[in-house]
């Protein structure tokens, strides 16, 4: 998947979840993505290399790196643990872009307070999302 195609799925993605906002707080070059006020996607080029910054599980973003060069760990400008930058490239398909999208999505979801949640983080996943 190249950048430009992983931008328009991250951003398909993103937009199909329930809550989720699009907003430019830093200006035109970046894309961030909200839900209930809390960041859980951001997209930018990076010296002209387009890339999406996720949230993760510090164990699972280590996980991740070890097993596509296509995804670091630390995010780009975010914090090193929780953060994590995905470029386009081979072994990056628009099954892995979904998937990690909605677990970012579901690990800020799960930390707003339940009355706030948009759905139970402990049972949406991209399936229920792919499902409509």
């Amino acid at each position: 998947m190249n950048g430009t195609t992983l931008h328009k799925t991250a951003a398909t993605c993103a937009e199909e979840l329930p809550g989720a906002r699009l907003e430019h707080p830093f200006g035109d070059d970046w894309e961030v993505y909200k839900v209930r006020g809390k960041v859980f996607m951001l997209m930018t080029e990076v010296p002209g290399r387009p890339v999406v910054i996720l949230k993760a599980d510090p164990g699972d973003a280590e996980a991740l790196a070890n097993s596509n060069r296509h995804i670091t760990p630390p995010g780009y400008h975010m914090n090193k643990r929780h953060w994590i930058t995905l470029e386009g490239g081979e072994g990056v398909d628009k099954k892995l872009v979904t998937e990690l999208v909605t677990d970012s999505y579901r690990l800020v979801v799960s930390g707003l307070p339940k009355a706030e949640q948009p759905v139970d983080p402990r049972t949406y996943d991209s399936s229920t999302q792919a499902a409509r």
